[in-house]
C-alpha cells in the first residue's frame, strides 16, 4: 500500500474513512488550480465538463460497469428517490433493519401505498418473498461494518422475481465490487473513494432503467446537455445519462483524479491491506473476527468512553448507533493499529494477524 499511501499527505491517526475520506494530493492540486483560474477571471467550464466524464469513466472501471450504465448524482438519497418514484403503487420494498437512512427513508416517504418491510441483515435473503418488488441494502453496513451476503441476497431476489438495489458507499474503494450483479447501485464517493462531497453515482441495468421515470431530468440529462438548456430539455440521453443531475463542477474536478487513482489500483491488495489492519485491531481488543472480513470495526460504546480515549490521544474515529467505529484504509498502517490499541489501554498483539483471503467479485466470502 506504500504506493497508494504516497498519494495522500495525511492519514496517521485518521481512522475515519467510513465518515469522510481524505483528499489525495492530486485532488488538492486540481481544486486549487480550478479555484485559482476562477478567481483570476478564467473559469474553465470545458475542463470541468471533461472532469465529469473522466470521473464517470473511472468509476465505471472501478465497479466493473459499462460506462453507459453510469449516471452522475449528488447524494445517495437523491439517487434512491429516483428509484422510489418508480416503485409500483402498493409494492413491497425489503430493507435490512437499521440500514442507512438515505437508502431507507425515500421508500418510507414515497407514499402510494408502498410497503416497507425490514429484516435483520443476516436473514435478508430468507426474508425475500414473491411479494417483494425490490430488495434495497448496503453492501457494507455503516453502523456495524458488517458485509452483506450479497450473492445470497441477489440469488434470492432473482428466484422471487424481485429487483435489487445495492448501496456501495461504504464498500467501493476497499472491497472489490461488481455493480452488474445488481439491478441498480448507488454510491456517494466522499468516503472510501476520497472525493469531495457532492459526487455520487448510480449504475442501472438497461432493462431496469427502462422502468424508471427520469423525474429529476434537467438540462444535463439531455443527449446533448448544451442543447438541452431550455424548455423541456429536448431529447433525453438514450443511456443512463438521462438520469444525470447537473454536476457540481468543482467537486468533480477534484473527484476525477481520486477516482482514477482507485480505479487503477490493485483492489485485491487494497482489500487485503485494509481488512488485515482491521483484523489485527479486532484481535487486540479481543473482538471476534466476522464471517466476511471488513475494513470497519465497531464495538459497544454507549457512554462514548472509547471515543473519548481515542480523541484524547489525537486519533480521529467516529461513533454510530451507540458503538465506537474505526476504519482502516490505504493511508493507514500497523502503526495506526498500535497507537489506537494503546490509546484504549490494550496490549498490542505480538504477532501479526493473517491477512484475509482475496475476496471474489461474487462476494462468496
Amino acid at each position: 500500500m506504500s504506493s497508494l499511501a504516497s498519494h495522500f499527505a495525511g492519514g496517521r491517526d485518521y481512522l475515519a474513512a467510513c465518515t469522510l475520506g481524505l483528499p489525495s494530493r492530486a485532488t488538492v492540486r486540481a481544486i486549487r488550480a480550478d479555484l485559482d483560474a476562477a478567481a483570476s477571471g478564467r473559469p474553465d467550464v470545458a475542463a470541468a465538463t471533461r472532469a465529469v466524464e473522466d470521473a464517470r469513466a473511472a468509476y465505471a472501471r472501478l465497479v466493473r460497469s459499462p460506462v453507459g450504465e453510469v449516471a452522475i448524482a449528488s447524494q445517495t438519497s437523491v439517487m434512491v428517490s429516483l428509484i422510489a418514484a418508480s416503485v409500483p403503487d402498493g409494492a413491497e420494498v425489503l430493507c435490512p433493519e437499521g440500514d442507512f437512512a438515505s437508502l431507507v427513508a425515500p421508500f418510507a416517504r414515497a407514499g402510494r401505498g408502498i410497503r416497507l418491510r425490514t429484516a435483520p441483515l443476516a436473514d435478508l435473503a430468507d426474508a425475500v418473498s414473491t411479494d417483494t418488488w425490490l430488495v434495497a441494502f448496503s453492501l457494507v453496513q455503516s453502523a456495524t461494518g458488517e458485509v452483506a451476503d450479497a450473492a445470497g441476497i441477489a440469488a434470492a431476489a432473482a428466484r422471487a422475481g424481485a429487483r435489487t438495489l445495492c448501496d456501495l458507499t461504504q464498500a467501493a474503494g476497499w472491497l472489490p465490487v461488481d455493480a452488474t450483479l445488481f439491478d441498480a447501485t448507488v454510491c456517494h464517493a466522499y468516503k472510501w473513494l476520497c472525493c469531495p462531497r457532492g459526487v455520487g453515482f448510480l449504475t442501472v441495468r438497461p432493462d431496469f432503467a427502462r422502468s424508471l421515470r427520469p423525474v429529476q431530468a434537467g438540462w444535463y440529462s439531455g443527449d446533448d446537455p448544451w442543447s438541452s438548456c431550455y424548455g423541456t430539455g429536448d431529447t433525453l440521453a438514450a443511456d443512463a445519462r438521462r438520469f444525470d443531475v447537473s454536476p457540481a463542477w468543482q467537486a468533480f474536478v477534484g473527484a476525477a483524479p481520486a477516482l482514477e487513482l482507485f480505479a487503477d489500483a490493485d483492489i485485491t491488495a487494497s482489500y487485503a491491506h485494509a481488512t488485515g489492519l482491521a483484523a489485527r485491531f479486532r484481535a487486540g481488543l479481543g473482538l471476534a473476527q466476522p464471517a466476511r472480513p471488513s475494513a470497519i470495526v465497531t464495538w459497544p460504546d454507549a457512554t462514548g468512553d472509547a471515543l473519548a480515549q481515542l480523541a484524547a490521544h489525537g486519533i480521529t474515529a467516529s461513533g454510530r448507533a451507540g458503538r465506537a467505529r474505526v476504519a482502516f484504509h490505504v493511508f493507514n498502517d500497523d502503526a495506526d493499529v498500535d497507537r489506537a490499541l494503546r490509546a484504549l489501554g490494550t496490549a498490542v498483539p505480538a504477532a501479526a494477524v493473517p491477512a484475509a483471503a482475496p475476496v471474489a467479485l461474487s462476494y462468496s466470502i
